[in-house]
């Protein structure tokens, strides 16, 4: 993948800050945060452990350093996809921020480790990244590659579409009334939508005039995809594959659900939760 563009503004440089600032308001509030691709289950338990205080923001604007002019790039050109995407809905797109960070940060949504993985909160509709991740994901599940890592980003993206277009408040309004088992159903749903997307993204982003796709790219992604299935995570730590446990979806369906965002390009193939095809 290559970006020729500026990269966008809407970046908010933590690193090197202690703590990536500190929560908004000072209290934790109620806990919505979107885990990103990792572990497979819910780490909401790790946010909040921090201390609380009033907000810190980093550096804004695109980031001087190759990484973060990457991400900066990355994000500018999910802005460019889904201002379309939406344009033609006849909806308003609210470009996210995205948050670098190192070790931990404080969001709208509580506090959290790097140990969570990328997230992203609806409180205050930011994605938030330790550029640490990608040494994780290429050192631990083999995916290696620069479409890998847009291909993270731009699942985030994806659950900030899902918060515009009010998934994100659905899901929360029926977690108090669902047992565990039927919940995790509920989030494999909407993990396998972001993959969609993801793949959606990829699928108009190779037609902007400062993106190019290079051979290979949606392999990386695909391979990504595959390394970071509930059951292959599963078997990796556990030994053993429990499908109740599943939050985010199995490698093939993960692949399955990015390949035809990528394939199709249409919002409307995307909707997880009113079909029985996985």
């Amino acid at each position: 993948m290559q970006w020729f563009g500026r990269g966008s503004e809407n970046v908010d440089d933590r690193r090197g800050m202690k703590g990536g600032g500190v929560a908004v308001g000072g209290g934790v509030g109620v806990i919505i945060v979107i885990i990103g691709l990792l572990f497979g289950k819910d780490l909401t338990g790790l946010v909040g452990q921090l201390p609380q205080g009033t907000q810190t923001e980093g550096k804004k604007g695109v980031p001087t350093d190759a990484n973060g002019k990457w991400i900066a790039g990355i994000l500018e050109s999910t802005d460019s996809v889904w201002v379309a995407q939406f344009n033609e809905m006849g909806i308003n797109y609210e470009r996210p921020t995205l948050v670098l960070f190192d070790d931990a940060v404080q969001s709208a949504c509580g506090n959290a480790s790097s140990a969570v993985g990328p997230f992203y909160c609806p409180g205050d509709n930011q994605v938030y990244i330790d550029l640490s991740f990608y040494d994780e994901l290429k050192n631990r599940f083999g995916a290696t590659g620069d479409f890998a890592q847009a291909y993270v980003i731009a699942h985030e993206v994806g659950h900030h579409v899902q918060n515009l277009l009010g998934v994100s408040a659905k899901m929360q309004e029926a977690r108090g009334s669902l047992s565990e088992v039927e919940y995790n159903k509920l989030s494999v749903k909407l993990e396998l939508q972001a993959d969609f997307y993801a793949g959606l993204w990829a699928h108009h982003a190779q037609n902007l005039k400062d993106f190019r796709l290079d051979a290979g790219d949606i392999d990386e992604a695909l391979n990504a995809a595959n390394a970071i299935g509930d059951d292959k995570l599963q078997k990796q730590g556990q030994g053993e594959v429990v499908p109740d446990a599943f939050t985010h979806g199995t490698s093939a369906q993960r692949m399955h659900w990015f390949k035809k965002g990528f394939d199709t390009g249409e919002i409307k193939q995307g909707d997880t939760f009113n079909t029985s095809s996985f």
